[in-house]
């Protein structure tokens, strides 16, 4: 039996009015969704977004991830869960992997993709394309990330302020994802930089208590929410 098509789709940021018209209609095709899960939590927002748009009786599949740095761990997760995957597509079915944002930025399915490429190699991927946290941020921020020869460069704040300090001489504006954890060393390393009176603040883009905060030296003492990035950009000497 010819094997089921794995579809790597992206459903935006997290407003459901964002998610693309290609999208949707796969999402209506296929016989079997999967979504990433942390094991600490039941919740997700890809899961709440695409319901609407799938046959009735599809069943959703959540796949756990250790929330880990942990190697080994993770390869024996992304293992165990890319088996669970091509079970379905090896019966063929054609099935979904759902993501927040963009499948080919900083997102599960990119683990997922590599593993089953690797050890299942006659099973066909295609990836869905998603608009990007920091897309629709920008938008919302009315914030250009970049005009005329100007670069900008996309980092996580995961690890905190490491990145930033590499790449802002080389770059004149930066989009730093996962600011959440780190965000106290961040805007420190931002005031160093002189770069926080310029730099926007966005958390819950699209969502119910979405914020956007300019200036940063005025709010020395906000505590950002989970979903949050910065717009960062670099004053031009000349």
């Amino acid at each position: 039996m010819q094997s089921g098509i794995l579809y790597g789709i992206g459903v935006g940021p997290g407003d459901p009015d964002l998610i693309t018209l290609k999208a949707v209609k796969t999402l209506s095709s296929v016989a079997v969704v999967f979504a990433a899960a942390s094991t600490k939590n039941s919740y997700s927002l890809a899961m709440e977004i695409v319901a609407p748009h799938l046959k009735k009786g599809v069943p959703v599949v959540r796949l756990g991830f250790p929330m880990t740095r942990d190697k080994g761990i993770l390869s024996t997760a992304w293992k165990e869960n890319a088996g669970r995957v091509a079970g379905v597509l090896r019966e063929g079915k054609d099935a979904a992997f759902i993501t927040i944002g963009d499948p080919m930025i900083y997102s599960t399915f990119g683990y997922i993709m590599h593993t089953i490429k690797e050890t299942y190699p006659d099973i066909p991927v295609k990836i869905v394309p998603g608009i990007t946290s920091y897309q629709a941020a920008a938008a919302a921020a009315c914030r250009v990330l970049a005009e005329g020869e100007e670069s900008f460069t996309v980092i996580s704040g995961a690890l905190g302020a490491r990145e930033l300090k590499k790449v802002i001489d080389n770059t004149q504006n930066v989009v730093m994802l996962k600011v959440y954890k780190n965000y106290r060393e961040i805007l420190d390393t931002l005031n160093r930089l002189n770069l926080a009176g310029d730099s926007v603040l966005v958390s819950r883009c699209g969502l119910d208590g979405e914020k956007i905060t300019r200036n940063l030296k005025d709010c020395p003492d906000m505590v950002p929410t989970y979903l949050s990035l910065l717009l960062v950009k670099k004053e031009i000497q000349g």
